[in-house]
């Protein structure tokens, strides 16, 4: 039987596979495909970048005590007040460009950090952005290798070309959600490769991820990681509904903090993984008409600030506190939701348009 591989057509974005000679959705002549899911050794901490360019690649040395900004020895441990340093893993950033960057976090009450991100700009501010969020499912096993994955393996995709479609506004949204489920599919398929065949319980995670494509603005989501727009002059819109039972209890017109504070408030009804029911992202789009800030963040942010007009309130304060800078906004906003108890990992990513 012979083995195909999911990517992208460069052209329009539609799924494609390595034995396609044409896209079906363009007409673009193809050439041969390459895989689009990095491997990760299950086996090793897993590698993330940390220099300020947002490139990934080797593991940077470890910066100052987090406790107390001393020095970190050759043995792990802060020369000043004994603390272990943290892990590369527990907390990384990215800022592919000066207008985009993000922060992941482990919090203070979790052992390690199960979030992910990998974002990719363009030089440009306002031109292209592709941010993706992964939360990895803290009661599965090695969900934190699967997340980081997961993530990795939907922006190889998203990267690939800009999707214009067939010339007309209608498909070239169609060729963008095209491409965030590809997207989707390369974060399950890592899932998957990153996954025992045997383990009782394989790993998971959530799933968000957005395209800025000059004007227009598409939203992706399995899960309840999510993703907001904050036009400056504008209310403040939630791009994504989460896939969870307190979305659904909302939906019923149960209070959106009874739901999402009672037993089951955090209870997700769809994710990326082996056992996983369905993992078709549900996408949104819009236009992008003025200047704000775009945000995909994992439930360690949007916790402590469900809503999006407070969020966005708390965003543009914040912002506003440190120069509009993105990746000094996003750095403030993991601490804030850490003083507010940082009972999860906390991912924010954010494009300043």
């Amino acid at each position: 039987m012979t083995s195909t591989t999911k990517t992208v057509c460069p052209q329009c974005g539609g799924p494609i596979s390595d034995t396609d000679r044409f896209c079906e959705a363009c007409g673009a002549e193809l050439t041969p495909a390459t895989p689009t899911t990095p491997a990760i050794d299950t086996d090793t901490e897993p590698t993330v970048e940390l220099n300020p360019s947002g490139a990934r690649g080797a593991e940077a040395p470890p910066g100052p005590c987090r406790s107390c900004g001393g020095t970190i020895s050759a043995d792990g441990y802060c020369e000043t007040c004994g603390t272990k340093a943290a892990k590369p893993r527990d907390h990384f950033s990215e800022q592919p460009a000066p207008w985009v960057a993000g922060v992941c976090d482990r919090g203070i009450r979790h052992s390690r950090n199960e979030d992910a991100m990998a974002i990719a700009a363009d030089p440009e501010p306002g031109s292209r952005a592709l941010l993706v969020v992964c939360d990895g499912v803290s009661s599965s096993l090695d969900s934190d290798v699967a997340s980081l994955a997961a993530a990795r393996a939907a922006l190889d995709v998203l990267e690939v070309g800009n999707a214009q479609g067939m010339g007309t506004e209608s498909s070239r949204i169609s060729a963008v959600v095209a491409r965030l489920k590809a997207a989707a599919d390369a974060a399950s398929d890592a899932v998957l490769a990153n996954t025992s065949p045997d383990s009782p319980n394989p790993a998971s995670c959530t799933f968000v991820a957005t395209v800025l494509e000059g004007d227009l603005l598409v939203a992706g989501v399995v899960g309840d990681s999510r993703a907001y727009w904050f036009p400056d002059n504008a209310e403040a819109v939630a791009l994504t509904v989460d896939d969870s039972w307190a979305a659904e209890l909302i939906a019923t017109g149960v209070p959106r903090h009874e739901a999402e504070s009672g037993p089951q408030g955090h209870a997700i009804t769809r994710w990326l993984g082996k056992d996983a029911p369905d993992h078709t992202p549900r996408t949104t789009s819009l236009k992008v008409a003025g200047p704000g800030w775009l945000m995909a963040c994992s439930d360690g942010l949007w916790n402590y600030c469900s809503e999006a007009a407070p969020l966005a309130e708390l965003t543009r304060e914040t912002a506003a506190a440190h120069g509009g800078d993105p990746l000094a906004t996003a750095s403030a906003l993991v601490d804030w939701a850490n003083a507010q108890g940082g009972q999860d990992n906390i991912t924010v990513a954010l494009a300043r348009i």
